[in-house]
């Protein structure tokens, strides 16, 4: 199921140009499909170096272009329309050359020729040396385009392939992928309602690590998919997102306020200094028990003798939110990761836990949901009388349309409330 609804049907102009990043594009190619887009690329004279025009072909599923004088492309597409029927134009990789052709208005073959005769957003994703990318040259150019209208995603620190390290490499597929999301979003485009605009929420996601040495831990098997998910439903329906998430392979969602940690206690401080907020969500999935005594070194094994771990109990951070008191958000809501009896043990948790709403679902061997991309879940919403809670049972989702559903109900709850003083 698709990660991003809103790609589904678009049609993607990808402009490749000539770096050693250009092999990331075929995986950008690749996503893009999968998620409904039209692909069509133009390969420079550069860009066809890296990645062979067959290759590219092979996974977009359509012709590909490189050539300005080509006759038969000129008579039957043109740069014009080439430029003109997509929904977007991709420059990933975006050269130092290829953006100084951009800023100053060059068109000497068909990707700086396409792009100059384009009326559609361009998105660039920059890879070049980290000296090439500091150069007042490359900035100048930069802030021209930004001036213009043109966005950019990256480009990220790291090693390059060069061999130096510095800013410089090429955004990472998912990250490209997020950021074409975002651009086509009239949402995130600020062009849609915004019901949650004004709105402080913290979401928490992804797993806590709790170590035991330096070099080993206890974790669980949470991607922070979900919480993520979450968190960008909220922050696409305006609200003034912060994201709590532990470590996590998944991309900062766009538009929101990221917090990085590591274990429960981290977590929860770092819960806590973000209040007061509207809503609290807490997706992730944090270790229930963390050793007593933390190594300071490396635990060894000697002469077969096993290491007693004392274990205890780590702070309930859903169940702290959830207290009475001045900066208790308005809607909290947690979520009940089960692998039996997963309405049972729901309703007793929002009464134990004292929120307002319990997402549950199974996570149990052969549901895929931890580390999955879809996810089925139950909404439970506590009663004034204290009884059972009311249920609500969704379909089989992708994580990002449950995330879009949650904010939805968020935000229709919320409408009206009196807002969170800062």
């Amino acid at each position: 199921m698709p990660d991003f609804p809103i790609l589904d049907g678009k049609r993607i102009l990808l402009v490749i140009a000539g770096g050693i990043a250009a092999y990331k594009s075929l995986e950008l190619i690749r996503r893009l499909r999968e998620q409904g887009c039209g692909v069509r690329c133009v390969l420079s004279e550069g860009g066809a170096r890296f990645v062979t025009p067959l290759t590219v072909a092979a996974l977009s599923e359509d012709k590909v272009y490189h050539d300005l004088w080509s006759l038969t492309d000129e008579s039957e597409m043109g740069h014009i329309r080439l430029s003109r029927e997509a929904d977007l134009v991709v420059v990933a990789p975006a050269t130092a050359d290829l953006l100084a052709k951009m800023a100053t208005g060059l068109a000497d073959d068909l990707a700086s020729t396409t792009l100059l005769a384009t009326d559609k957003p361009v998105l660039v994703a920059p890879a070049m040396n980290s000296l090439m990318w500091a150069h007042p040259a490359t900035q100048t150019n930069i802030a021209v385009l930004a001036g213009r209208g043109v966005r950019r995603i990256g480009p990220n620190a790291g090693s390059l392939a060069c061999g130096e390290t510095g800013t410089g490499r090429m955004a990472e597929p998912a990250e490209i992928l997020a950021a074409i999301a975002a651009v086509l979003d009239p949402l995130a485009r600020g062009e849609g309602p915004e019901p949650l605009r004004g709105r402080r929420v913290l979401v928490t996601s992804g797993p806590t690590i709790e170590p035991i040495d330096p070099v080993r831990y206890i974790t669980n098997r949470s991607s922070g998919r979900q919480g993520h998910a979450i968190a960008r439903g909220l922050a696409r329906l305006g609200a003034h997102t912060i994201l709590v998430t532990g470590p996590t392979a998944e991309p900062d969602p766009p538009g929101t306020h990221v917090i990085r940690i590591e274990t429960a206690d981290q977590m929860l401080a770092a819960c806590q200094a973000s209040l007061p907020v509207d809503v609290a969500v807490c997706a992730a999935a944090v270790a229930d028990w963390r050793v007593r005594n933390v190594a300071g070194q490396k635990l060894k094994k000697d002469q077969g003798e096993m290491p007693i771990l004392e274990l205890v109990e780590n702070p309930d951070i859903l169940a702290t939110l959830s207290k009475a008191g001045p900066h208790r958000p308005g809607l909290v809501v947690g979520f009940a990761a089960e692998t039996q009896r997963v309405l049972e043990h729901a309703q007793a948790k929002l009464a134990r836990k004292a929120c307002d709403w319990i997402v549950a679902n199974n996570v149990g061997p052969g549901t895929g949901t931890f580390g999955g991309e879809r996810n089925t879940v139950h909404l439970l919403r506590a009663t004034a009388e204290g009884g059972l809670a009311s249920v609500e049972d969704w379909p089989l989702l992708s994580k990002v349309s449950v995330g879009e559903r949650l904010a939805t109900a968020i935000a229709d709850h919320v409408a009206g409330t009196p807002r969170a003083v800062s």
